[in-house]
């Protein structure tokens, strides 16, 4: 085999190598991530409650210390100031299960009575998931999943 073909393998080994161990540190390091959030809103009837129920699925690297949820209509103060990371601190927790390697499922559910539903505005509402991984390192979405009140 020819020295040139020798240094270039060993150079392209380098390069890939390198990028390999970059991208296996960098994975390492990554924010928590909730992904495919759905909300699904039940109705009271005149007979029985009604209910929210919001589910995600939670990456993080260092493993999910909590996942905060928070339901918000969409023409509230939110919508104009934004949402931030102090609103969520008084949002209640999801319960979170172990899905696959650093993934865990995320699950929140909520009653809803005659007397919530009528009090409640009409229309658009967004539900805001803050995630906190282990590590102490957040992500806020403010508008992970939608649902309408009728």
């Amino acid at each position: 085999m020819s020295r040139r073909i020798v240094v270039s393998a060993a150079a392209a080994v380098v390069v890939f190598g390198g990028a390999g161990v970059f991208a296996l540190a960098y994975a390492g390091d990554q924010s928590p991530a909730p992904a495919h959030s759905t909300a699904r809103y039940t109705a009271p009837t005149a007979d029985r409650d009604g209910s929210l129920a919001f589910t995600t699925d939670v990456t993080a690297s260092s493993d999910v210390r909590s996942v905060k949820v928070l339901a918000w209509p969409a023409n509230s103060s939110f919508a104009t100031k934004g949402l931030t990371a102090k609103d969520m601190a008084g949002a209640e927790s999801a319960v979170c299960k172990p899905s696959d390697g650093n993934s865990q499922r995320c699950t929140y559910k909520v009653a809803v009575t005659r007397a919530d539903a009528e009090g409640s505005p009409k229309g658009l509402w967004h539900v805001a998931v803050l995630v906190t991984a282990r590590d102490g390192d957040t992500t806020l979405e403010a508008k992970a999943a939608d649902f309408t009140v009728a």
